[in-house]
């Protein structure tokens, strides 16, 4: 994807405290009109407080807040129309269905009758809930309710599109088609600035991304500029006819230099800074009476910069948020 040349939002010394707790602490970053930019990190790390900054659910104690040139720090809410809006619990009315909730939002903006009908049908087809028009939004599933959500922030068009945490708690297939929508919104030229868990999906969805880690931007870069940091590290991964745990001990004390990591499923991950011969390995295993099945070079991923750069383990965000831990001031 070409890189756009304008700038949507502009964000300097943008910060915010809660008592002694510092959620976002000055930090500085721009969205190119155009792209899908993430924001990752982990509970409590800043992330929700930052978007309602952005979104004027929230006053920055200091910094300020541009959108496409134009400054809207002393009343965010004026850039409003500009913006579309997607929480990550719903904000949408339960006991309304699903047209009703559509065509709601779009009076809330200011869209006259027929075209806000208009629009409201037209979202509910692109997003598969024609048949689900006339039911209650009490009564969709979670992956439904996600997708009316998402209509529901782009009924008038925004220029740009805040989405927290899009696809968690929904079933695979619901997570599938909204990536996809997600994707065909920013090739009509939408902005689209999203937080996640997820590190696979930012690697799937995103142009650009931003690690914060206790209220402080670490890096923002491309995908491809951050996986450079980490292409010096060679990674060789097994799948063996057992769990390797038993043998871990024994594996690091036989090969110096060498980190492993044991994966679920028999899998086996080498991580080294100097290509690794696999014959004294395989020959190890065999020793051992495990067989090796399958060996193959791993590229680095998105899940290895994140790791390097802040030392948190991307599974331990995964865990954080499916089993819903309460949120700190500071997420």
């Amino acid at each position: 994807m070409a890189r756009p040349a304008h700038t949507a939002v502009e964000i300097r010394g943008l910060a915010k405290q809660f008592g002694d707790v510092k959620a976002v602490a000055g930090i500085d970053f721009d969205v190119r009109e155009g792209e899908v930019f993430g924001f990752l990190g982990p509970n409590g790390a800043g992330k929700t407080t930052t978007i309602n900054m952005l979104t004027g659910l929230a006053r920055p104690d200091s910094g300020r807040i541009r959108y496409f040139g134009s400054d809207y720090t002393a009343d965010v809410k004026k850039a409003q129309g500009l913006m579309g809006i997607v929480p990550d619990e719903s904000n949408l009315w339960p006991e309304l269905d699903g047209f009703g909730n559509l065509a709601f939002c779009g009076a809330l903006y200011g869209i006259g009758r027929r075209e806000r009908d208009r629009r409201a049908t037209e979202l509910l087809d692109t997003f598969g809930l024609g048949d689900a028009a006339n039911r209650k939004f009490g009564g969709y599933s979670k992956g439904m309710k996600r997708k009316l959500a998402i209509a529901a922030g782009i009924i008038h068009r925004p220029r740009i599109l805040f989405l927290d945490e899009p696809t968690t708690g929904i079933d695979v297939a619901s997570a599938r088609q909204i990536r996809q929508l997600l994707g065909g919104l920013n090739e009509s030229g939408t902005t689209v600035f999203m937080t996640t868990h997820y590190i696979e999906e930012a690697e799937r969805l995103c142009d650009r991304i931003a690690f914060i880690v206790e209220g402080r931007l670490v890096r923002v870069d491309t995908l491809p500029d951050l996986v450079k940091d980490v292409e010096g590290k060679y990674i060789v991964q097994l799948a063996l006819s057992r769990d390797p745990g038993p043998l871990m001990e024994e594996l690091t004390a036989a090969f110096a230099g060498v980190e492993f990591e044991a994966m679920p499923g028999g899998t086996l991950r080498a991580h080294t800074v100097q290509p690794l011969p696999l014959g004294p390995l395989v020959r190890f295993f065999e020793h051992h009476g495990v067989d090796v099945t399958e060996a193959k070079a791993i590229r680095p991923s998105l899940e290895d910069v994140f790791v390097r750069i802040t030392g948190i383990a991307a599974d331990r965000m995964r865990k954080e948020k499916e089993q819903g831990r309460p949120k700190g001031g500071g997420e």
